[in-house]
């Protein structure tokens, strides 16, 4: 619960400080008409700037802030047998998806759990965890690494972005609107903005970013059965299918940052209305369509 609480919290965050920004750099009075009405055409446009515009400066971000808040320590000359089979099996499969070699690194975690992110499918960044290499056998690992290796190759943090530019959007966009008529129908403004305004917006955007994140979570969790599909293709079904068992049996809970929940092989366990805000499928449900396949 934590978890989805603070995921939240981040995404409504990074809009109230766009909000905040629009209002100090006066491009909210820019989009008032003569007589207190909204300029539609110019509002969309900058709601689209900014929605769009966090969304991506996250995601150039994303590399960055993958290997210093997850403590990433790259393979740059590998140290020892696991290392070297590690960059090796990471080769192989990069060729093989059509993608340049990844970076690839290691961020000590007892859970077993791997990430990929990065802007571009060719400058990307592949990292497992300790636990993963201690817990997992070297055909299960093989079958994680072309789980994350599909990720890239699908460019699936790039769509990832654009879904959440989307509605990032359409928050800003829509809660402007309802704090408008809050503005106008309720505290009767005529001209300019009231408080009204202030308290709809801020009132909207917590509401409606509920919303996006369901949207965000749902397509999160469409694009674990592609990269589960890429992984079996490039390792093998049943390499891809032992390594989701072994995730199920894992006594460790994935420990990853909220911000990096959605670029993990890994995600948590939760249940009821819980489920929609998963950055996961359940594990269950990813071996079955793997069987079905």
């Amino acid at each position: 619960m934590l978890r989805i609480v603070l995921f939240l919290a981040t995404n409504i965050g990074i809009l109230l400080v766009l909000s905040v920004t629009m209002r100090l750099l006066g491009i909210d009075s820019m989009l008032e008409q003569q007589g207190g009405g909204l300029n539609l055409t110019g509002l969309l446009i900058f709601a689209a700037l900014f929605g769009m515009g966090g969304a991506f400066i996250s995601l150039a971000m994303s590399k960055w802030l993958a290997k210093k808040t997850m403590a990433v320590q790259l393979i740059e000359r590998p140290a020892n047998a696991t290392e070297q089979w590690l960059t090796a099996t990471v080769q192989s499969q990069a060729r093989q998806a059509g993608i340049a070699m990844p970076e690839v690194g290691i961020f000590n975690s007892p859970a077993p759990n791997a990430f990929a992110t990065g802007m571009n499918k060719n400058a990307a960044l592949v990292a497992v965890s300790s636990g993963l290499l201690e817990q997992m056998n070297r055909d299960e690992v093989e079958a994680v690494l072309g789980h994350e290796i599909s990720h890239v190759a699908n460019g699936d943090m790039v769509t990832l972005t654009l879904v959440q530019g989307v509605v990032n959007t359409f928050v800003i966009f829509f809660s402007r609107i309802i704090g408008h008529m809050v503005d106008r129908l309720v505290f009767k403004v005529q001209r300019g903005h009231g408080p009204g305004f202030w308290i709809g917006t801020i009132a909207a955007q917590l509401i409606l970013s509920i919303v996006a994140s369901i949207i965000v979570m749902w397509f999160s969790r469409y694009r674990e059965f592609r990269a589960d599909a890429g992984g079996a293709r490039l390792a093998g079904r049943e390499k891809m299918i032992a390594a989701l068992r072994q995730l199920q049996r894992s006594s460790q809970p994935p420990s990853m940052p909220d911000e990096m929940q959605a670029f993990g092989i890994a995600g948590g366990r939760s249940a009821g209305w819980k489920k929609l805000f998963m950055t996961h499928p359940p594990l269950e449900e990813r071996i079955a369509a793997l069987e079905r396949s």
